[in-house]
């Protein structure tokens, strides 16, 4: 992709799934890749699957000292941060009537504040050395209703609109956009699905299957490149065409 060599890339969520695969992609693209995960054993497992990091930070981004912390370290050491992906996130499959308060708090912590968290202290740094590109991962659960994900649902809602309020205020000089994916094949996937659900799922999908990682770093690794340079404030969704009807997915 056009403008990508060089640059300065900080994946969250970045240890599986659509973060790990949008690490590799902008390696193969030639930028310098640090990753933030919560997962303690992300940087011994890393160090062998993408060996080219230029580092790995065991951070919760629901913590706004340690976001604050890795940032810094992340700046100090690549020298910068031309591009962030905005990807940590979790779920948990429960029934509305059933989500506890701690779940609640968890989830919207980690999805929605976590990505303020870490949005606005990049968007400082790239406003001080006057460019940037922020790319969220927000959901289709953000854009239509899904049955038994009511709190994941609100997160992603939210980080469609954040998206939106911070390309109008940060345009110029900072682009802003997020990606909406549908069902993706991760790991997180796997845990809350049973192969027959996996099956029912592909089923209803016109495309007829899970996209793959890879598929979404694709379009993470075009948002970030110059061939977007005009675009900000959108919102791209990648979903096998399940949203273009009226699906009705559980």
């Amino acid at each position: 992709m056009k403008g990508l060599k060089g640059k300065r890339a900080l994946v969250t969520g970045g240890a599986s799934g659509i973060g790990a695969a949008t690490a590799s992609r902008l390696l193969e693209e030639g930028c310098q890749v640090a990753v933030l995960d919560r997962d303690p054993d992300a940087k011994q497992r890393l160090a062998s699957e993408l060996p080219d990091l230029a580092g790995v930070y065991e951070v919760d981004v629901s913590d706004c000292d340690q976001v604050q912390t890795a940032l810094g370290t992340a700046i100090r050491e690549m020298g910068g941060v031309d591009i962030l992906i905005n990807n940590a996130g979790i779920s948990i499959r429960h029934p509305f009537t059933e989500i506890t308060p701690e779940d609640w708090q968890r989830v919207l912590a980690v999805n929605l504040t976590g990505v303020f968290y870490v949005a606005q202290a990049a968007a400082r740094h790239m406003l001080e050395r006057g460019s940037g590109v922020i790319l969220n991962t927000a959901s289709t659960n953000g854009v239509m209703g899904y049955p038994f994900y009511a709190d994941y649902n609100a997160s992603k809602a939210g980080v469609i609109e954040l998206t939106r309020s911070m390309a109008l205020e940060l345009a110029p000089t900072v682009r802003v956009n997020a990606i909406a994916p549908g069902y993706v094949l991760t790991p997180m996937q796997r845990a809350e699905y049973t192969d027959e659900m996996l099956a029912e799922v592909n089923r209803k999908i016109p495309m007829g299957r899970h996209a793959r990682p890879e598929e979404i770093a694709g379009l993470f690794a075009y948002l970030a490149s110059e061939e977007a340079a005009f675009v900000s404030g959108q919102v791209f969704t990648i979903d096998g065409a399940e949203t273009a009807g009226s699906l009705a997915s559980r």
